[in-house]
């Protein structure tokens, strides 16, 4: 039995000037459908969802929502009035719900009693108000929002972002477009987020180059490609699977395509007689023939031979390093020599110090104590989270010629400005185009592209993920890997910096000022860390039962000995499910085959189940008293 669409695309259309975004898209969302949109940068898809929203009017189609559903859309840039607070904001709308939580406070507050007290509760459980409040304080929390009196003009952007985030989770629509949900948040925040989106019951159709996201929160791939639209029903290894075989069958096409055009250009060139008025169906088949064979199918992974200046003996040297801001110290007591080609990831909550950290090695900081001590060899290579500015009217190979013409290789080889534009995915008719008119993911492709371009030997990448399409990252992860240099990357993005650090740096851990150093990538060091926390829970339970005395005489509340010896048993379960889970997610970083996709794939999801399970029923028993 089919599902009914509570959302449908018809023959969706749009068009820039000359340049077609895409055309005849057309498909559908059932209720619970949980769908991403994925393309490269500046192939249109935020505009595909503003259109579908009704925020940027297609050229030609047809949208249409099922009767009676909400939709909500999370904007890469929400704007606000900035005068409101972040109260206003997150609870203004028609939401009956909103309405009687309002009435419930207003009445609460002006002291009110009796019958105007009575149909304010009244309001409350018809609209699902009480429920509402629980969500909102339980989204609220995990996106670290606290002070709702504080006004909107005064936040940051990443601050911001948050809020329309919350929002539109709290208000809970039937349908919900997200147009990269994760950017501004961290790790932490993520991990609640692809949570708390694979287990809602709304339909969704999202676009975000979180590449672990897509693996565990969506069941439907949308892929956008050369202004046509592919719907693969799996998730994302299954996309890589059916995608790899769609393009391996482009390919013999178009292969067949060139054997037969050669056929059929002998033909074409042979004299004018033996190319009769008959013939004219054979010349318009030559001239397709002609289109499919010249079809570009393959993707240069732009494998460039970098020949950075040379790294002396000292690198780098932080001593004692601290930094901190009036009373608040980020920071401290931090002691390091970096070594040939380290590869380090740092990670932390917003605000802990990452970008302050990166400030102080690249000298455009002090330090509030210690020192950092920098070799003459370094040349750095430094990516802001922040972009870059460019002055209006520039022009893209002008932005790259500024830095230099050429970037030497090793053997002596040079890459020209040009060259390199098109090893980082700009074709030559993009060269000359106005950096204004490029998407925001391309405009960040290009700041690296400047980055990369000083031949550096020492890279910092300040979250050089926002933004970027998967198969740009895909690109990058590949160039990262070979760069024969020191590499330093603060990311939210799990599936990066897995494929490229090697030990991590984590920042306010517990509320700690001392950076911690892990060994290993960050799905190696969620491993530790989950370790460390299922110790500290035993050694609370412990110090819990030896301490406790519960009376003997209340049998309402207490475990039998089978939810007792059940108990006991769950601890382990789940410190053994969340450890093959966290071994599950790094396996599939790391695999390559399309079965082993598959297979791990799998094998993740029946352990992120028992996991849930395991720790719902931790939480019934734990609630009851011990024997």
């Amino acid at each position: 039995m089919s599902q009914t669409n509570v959302l449908s695309v018809e023959n969706l259309g749009k068009r820039y000037g000359e340049r077609l975004l895409f055309d005849g898209v057309t498909f559908g969302l059932g209720m619970g459908q949980k769908a991403a949109l994925v393309a490269r940068n500046g192939a249109g898809k935020s505009t595909l969802l503003r259109a579908i929203c009704g925020l940027e009017p297609p050229d030609e189609g047809r949208i249409s929502f099922a009767s009676g559903k909400r939709w909500a859309f999370l904007h890469q840039d929400p704007a606000f009035d900035t005068e409101a607070t972040i109260m206003d904001q997150l609870y203004a709308g028609d939401n009956q719900a909103v309405k009687a939580l309002h009435s419930y406070a207003s009445a609460l507050e002006s002291g009110a009693e009796g019958d105007d007290l009575q149909l304010a509760y009244d309001a409350m459980d018809q609209s699902g108000g009480w429920d509402f409040e629980a969500r909102a304080k339980e989204v609220l929390g995990r996106l670290n929002i606290h002070d709702l009196s504080r006004n909107l003009g005064s936040l940051s952007g990443g601050e911001r972002r948050r809020i329309a985030l919350a929002k539109v989770l709290i208000e809970e629509p039937d349908i919900l477009f997200l147009d990269e949900p994760t950017n501004h948040l961290d790790l932490e925040m993520i991990q609640w987020l692809e949570k708390h989106l694979a287990q809602a019951k709304m339909t969704l159709l999202m676009v975000t180059h979180d590449r672990y996201f897509l693996e565990h929160v969506c069941e439907i791939i949308i892929e956008l490609d050369n202004e046509q639209l592919y719907r693969y029903k799996g998730n994302y290894s299954y996309f890589l699977e059916k995608k790899s075989e769609r393009q391996d069958n482009a390919v013999a096409v178009r292969d067949k395509a060139k054997r037969t055009m050669r056929r059929e250009l002998d033909w074409m060139r042979s004299t004018p007689s033996a190319r009769t008025g008959k013939s004219k169906s054979r010349i318009d088949r030559f001239y397709e023939l002609k289109t499919k064979a010249r079809v570009s199918l393959e993707e240069d992974p732009f494998h460039i031979a970098l020949n950075p200046h040379r790294l002396g003996g000292k690198i780098i040297e932080l001593h004692k390093v601290s930094q901190g801001f009036g009373d608040r110290i980020l920071f401290e007591g931090l002691t390091h020599h970096f070594k040939r080609n380290e590869r380090i990831g740092i990670v932390g909550s917003n605000g802990s110090g990452k970008s302050s950290l990166l400030d102080l090695i690249v000298q455009e900081a002090a330090p509030k104590t210690g020192k950092v001590s920098v070799g003459e060899t370094v040349v750095f290579g430094h990516f802001s989270q922040h972009g870059a500015s460019f002055p209006d009217g520039l022009r893209v190979i002008e932005a790259v010629r500024e830095i230099a013409e050429f970037m030497p290789l090793k053997g002596g080889q040079k890459l020209t400005a040009a060259q390199l534009l098109e090893r980082f995915l700009f074709p030559r008719n993009t060269h000359h185009q106005q950096i204004g008119l490029l998407s925001g993911g391309e405009r960040k492709r290009l700041h690296m592209l400047q980055v990369i371009m000083r031949n550096p030997n020492f890279l910092i990448l300040d979250e050089p993920t926002n933004d970027l399409d998967i198969f740009t990252l895909q690109v990058l992860e590949e160039f990262l890997l070979d760069f024969p240099g020191c590499l330093i990357v603060v990311s939210h993005d799990r599936y990066f910096m897995d494929r490229l650090v090697e030990h991590i740096w984590v920042l306010g851990e517990d509320g700690s000022s001392i950076v911690r150093d892990y060994p290993g990538n960050y799905t190696q060091y969620r491993l530790a860390r989950a370790e460390q926390v299922a110790q500290e829970r035993d050694k609370k339970e412990l110090v819990k039962k030896e301490t406790s005395q519960v009376a003997r005489n209340d049998y309402s509340q207490r475990l039998t000995y089978k939810e007792k010896f059940e108990f006991e048993k769950l601890e382990g379960k789940i410190s053994t499910l969340e450890k093959q889970k966290v071994e599950a997610e790094l396996a599939l970083a790391n695999a390559t085959g399309h079965e082993q996709l598959s297979s791990i794939s799998s094998e993740l999801g029946e352990v992120t189940e028992a996991l849930d399970a395991a720790e719902l029923r931790w939480l019934e028993l734990s609630e009851k008293k011990p024997q």
